[in-house]
């Protein structure tokens, strides 16, 4: 262990939460300028969600009976891009968990540690750098979705709010990426721990396929998924639900933007409470 780890963090300066709002935006700087001088990290987020919109639209497109818009493939690109979109963001979490586990392994945190900032400065810095780069890889992805068909019926104020929410529930899965990154030893680690879980989250929901397709204990996890409460709220705020779509009566699908925020805002809670105070005892 570096003399640094050793060294008790030093007292948070004066200023409250403006000085905590400063400290953050300094890391997320930081952050978003070392991104810039490695352009493989952006190029390669930018990849894979757009194979996804490609290979999902073209190979499943007119395999999968979407109620209201039949075996369509144009009805399902429209009933698929939410889906995406929330995928993406969520699949950022791996990413802010290896990035925050190599900071660790290289001795970075202890330094910023032993540095008089405030104790969450560090961690919601790099919070918002990756909100920053998950905003432009959705930019992108909005592109090449509207250049396979997909479209917005309920104007650009909504599909404004549907963005934002999807914003809002990307950042909120970072900070599990956070609390992971602090938690392994290794960035590949990090990766692996970051994915395992997402793969179930994504797939066991109504992003890909309806939900009502599923069997019944699925079904209902997959109404009761965060995930779920996003795609849903996005659907609706994009006009992408077919006409005769058959809403869930669970509460989450009958609600999904209200659901979606109060799930986003939970985690958010849980989550940076326990990645700052993992923060606190970290050790590379």
């Amino acid at each position: 262990m570096s003399a640094l780890s050793d060294t008790a963090p030093a007292a948070r300066p004066a200023g409250g939460v403006s000085a905590s709002v400063r400290d953050s935006l300094v890391v997320a700087k930081r952050n978003l300028i070392r991104m810039s001088r490695i352009p493989e990290i952006i190029l390669f987020g930018l990849i894979q969600p757009v194979m996804f919109v490609v290979l999902f639209s073209y190979v499943f497109g007119g395999s999968i009976n979407v109620p209201g818009a039949g075996l369509s493939p144009a009805g399902y690109r429209e009933f698929l891009m939410a889906g995406i979109f929330a995928q993406t963001v969520t699949f950022a979490t791996a990413g802010a968990g290896a990035g925050i586990a190599e900071d660790m392994h290289k001795g970075l945190i202890d330094r910023f540690r032993s540095l008089p900032m405030a104790r969450g400065a560090v961690l919601t810095g790099r919070t918002i750098a990756d909100l920053v780069q998950t905003a432009l890889t959705l930019l992108v992805l909005a592109v090449v979705a509207v250049l396979v068909g997909w479209r917005i019926h309920e104007g650009f104020p909504k599909a404004l709010a549907a963005f934002g929410l999807l914003l809002l529930t990307g950042y909120a899965f970072t900070w599990i990426g956070a609390l992971i990154g602090l938690s392994v030893r290794t960035p590949e680690a990090a990766t692996s721990g970051g994915l395992i879980w997402l793969f179930p989250l994504t797939f066991i929901s109504n992003a890909f396929v309806p939900a009502e397709n599923m069997p019944t204990f699925l079904r209902h996890i997959a109404e009761w998924n965060p995930f779920s409460a996003t795609v849903q709220a996005c659907r609706e705020l994009f006009g992408n639900l077919p006409a005769g779509y058959p809403v869930p009566e669970a509460w989450p699908m009958q609600h999904p933007v209200l659901a979606s925020v109060l799930w986003s805002v939970l985690i958010i809670l849980i989550f940076r409470t326990l990645a700052v105070r993992k923060y606190r005892t970290a050790t590379s």
